[in-house]
């Protein structure tokens, strides 16, 4: 990831789930807004999330000898040297492209309020009991 531009680096969230992904989205972002993340299923893999209400749209991207590209089984794969580039040619389209929904917001891990950055570290805790928590505080806030 240290490779990658200043975009990427700003929107890796790592290794967050699925659904801690669509709660981040839902609070923090509108229509447009995405992030980046690790692939729970392909190892190596990762997924750009994109709220697109009233749903969070998760596309898978992968690397491979020629480069980047979104997995799709419909298109032949467009590849793409860097994800920077990657996540870039699809922001750049003012319609949805090969089915993404548009990128308009990236969800800078920078610019998010601080309680979120608590709510990682429960997250990522494997405890039953620390995730339970994590859901009580969040109804406090």
């Amino acid at each position: 990831m240290e490779t990658e531009g200043m975009l990427v680096q700003s929107i890796y969230y790592g290794r967050i789930g699925s659904e801690a992904t669509e709660r981040l989205l839902e609070r923090f972002g509108r229509d447009g807004s995405f992030l980046l993340r690790d692939s729970e299923t392909v190892h190596g893999a990762f997924c750009l999330c994109v709220r697109r209400a009233p749903f969070v749209h998760t596309y898978r991207l992968m690397h491979s000898t020629d480069g980047w590209c979104l997995q799709d089984s419909r298109t032949r794969p467009q590849r793409f040297r860097t994800l920077e580039t990657l996540i870039e040619n699809y922001r750049r389209a003012t319609v949805s492209v090969g089915g993404v929904a548009p990128l308009t917001d990236p969800l800078d891990k920078t610019q998010l309020p601080h309680i979120v950055g608590q709510e990682f570290v429960y997250m990522e805790m494997s405890s039953t009991e620390a995730t339970s928590g994590a859901e009580e505080d969040d109804r406090d806030t």
